[in-house]
């Protein structure tokens, strides 16, 4: 007999609440569209129903729904996935790997409420299937379903948060194909497939939260959980080698920012945070960034650049370039959204009292220091935000340390400008020759 496969909506007029009675409003929705429920059936519930019926509403803080959505889906997220100007993805402490921690705002009662995610979505699953059980005597299964984006593929697509009473996986490991060849990984996401199928008869605006979906091949009853992938198998955790050349290979340095976009905390947050973990001597931890206020900002640079001026005019030169030099300088250092001064604290250095172990012990914290700045800029471009280092502070220590009121031992490592570039594309790095670089003796 061929198969097949029956995908049935089951509209409702009817807006839910805190406390509905769920399975007798799927059954009157199904009664209204004649349908009677067989053995076999699976029911398809979209998980905003549920998260309505059992009160997972959270209040949004803020004017900025969309941010605020963001922030809240940080504050609960069990890990950060991706934070990128468009979309903030994270892992949900459920396991759920998607955009904004699942968080909806649409068809939400209330002007500043969103919508979590079910606290258990199999729990849920479960809970209405045994009460659709009860209440007709009859078998069937149910899939809590949710709408989650897609990394490599436009478009969204339905998903199974929960499911009880129905296949979640069908395993055909260790059969064979066509041609009699095993199968080692093919392992079919039906419960996934069941709610792809249920989005076909529905849209946003539908009223449309049951579908029913009739003639499925019976198979072993699962969970949502089991489509969890564990993270020891997740090959994209870290993005593999290739994400990691690309992240680095993508820092460019940017001096001319969006004057109107301001730099989220957060981002820099996250720089700073990969800063302190370059490699540095003895385990120490010797690098510090001052974040400039605009006040301080302006105080130490008029200062630095009465000092370059001092110098400039010492080394000779025309007093129209030393103007020009300034003036390029202050384009980008005056202007920047954000001005981090990074610094290297020597006091975990090692004492020496020979000049040529005292020189390689400082200068192996200054090389530390190098890395902290790589790790730093690298994170900030993966936050789509530019920045240029910029070596002053380097040839006016003194200066910098009087006006910001800093111990001796503090050595500036020139200043970051960081901001949003003011145009999205950087022109692509010409292809590196290794053998410029890289010697064997």
């Amino acid at each position: 007999m061929t198969p097949r496969v029956e995908v049935v909506a089951l509209p409702t007029a009817h807006r839910f609440a805190a406390g509905d009675d769920l399975a007798r409003h799927l059954l009157e929705a199904a009664g209204d569209a004649g349908v009677t429920l067989r053995d076999g059936d699976t029911l398809c519930v979209a998980s905003k129903v549920v998260s309505l019926v059992e009160d997972a509403t959270h209040p949004l803080a803020g004017d900025d729904p969309r941010q605020a959505r963001r922030d809240l889906a940080r504050q609960l997220a069990a890990r950060i996935v991706a934070d990128t100007p468009a979309v903030l993805v994270t892992e949900t402490v459920h396991g759920f790997v998607c955009a904004n921690g699942g968080i909806d705002a649409s068809n939400v009662p209330g002007e500043h409420a969103a919508l979590l995610l079910p606290d258990d979505p199999d729990a849920s699953a479960a809970r209405l299937c045994a009460e659709l059980r009860r209440r007709t005597g009859r078998q069937v299964g149910v899939v809590v379903t949710d709408t989650f984006g897609r990394p490599w593929r436009l478009g969204q697509t339905e998903v199974a948060l929960g499911v009880a009473g129905t296949a979640a996986l069908r395993d055909e490991r260790g059969g064979t194909d066509l041609d009699g060849r095993p199968l080692d990984v093919t392992q079919a996401a039906v419960a996934d497939e069941v709610a792809g199928a249920a989005d076909l008869v529905r849209h946003k605006a539908s009223g449309t939260p049951f579908v029913l979906v009739r003639g499925l091949e019976a198979g072993r009853p699962g969970t949502g959980r089991e489509l969890l992938r564990p993270a020891w198998q997740d090959a994209f955790r870290a993005g593999g080698p290739t994400a990691a050349q690309r992240a680095v290979a993508e820092r460019r340095t940017v001096r001319r920012f969006a004057p109107d976009r301001p730099v989220p905390e957060q981002a820099v947050e996250a720089a700073v945070a990969a800063a302190a973990t370059a490699p540095a001597p003895h385990h120490s931890r010797p690098w510090r960034f001052v974040r400039l206020r605009p006040d301080t900002r302006e105080r130490l640079l008029d200062a630095m650049a009465q000092q370059w001026r001092t110098d400039l005019d010492g080394d000779g030169l025309d007093p129209e370039v030393v103007r020009r030099r300034l003036a390029r300088s202050d384009a980008v250092l005056r202007d920047a959204p954000v001005l981090l001064v990074p610094f290297v604290v020597t006091d975990a250095a090692h004492p020496y009292p020979d000049p040529r172990r005292a020189t390689a012990e400082r200068d192996l914290f200054l090389l530390s220091g190098g890395a902290a700045l790589q790790n730093l800029q690298v994170v900030l471009r993966a936050h789509g935000l530019g920045s240029a280092w910029i070596s002053s502070t380097a040839f006016c220590a003194p200066t910098v340390r009087a006006v910001l009121e800093l111990p001796p031992d503090w050595q500036p490592l020139g200043m970051i400008a960081v901001g949003h570039p003011d145009t999205a594309e950087s022109p692509e790095r010409p292809p590196i020759d290794v053998a410029d670089f890289l010697e064997e003796r």
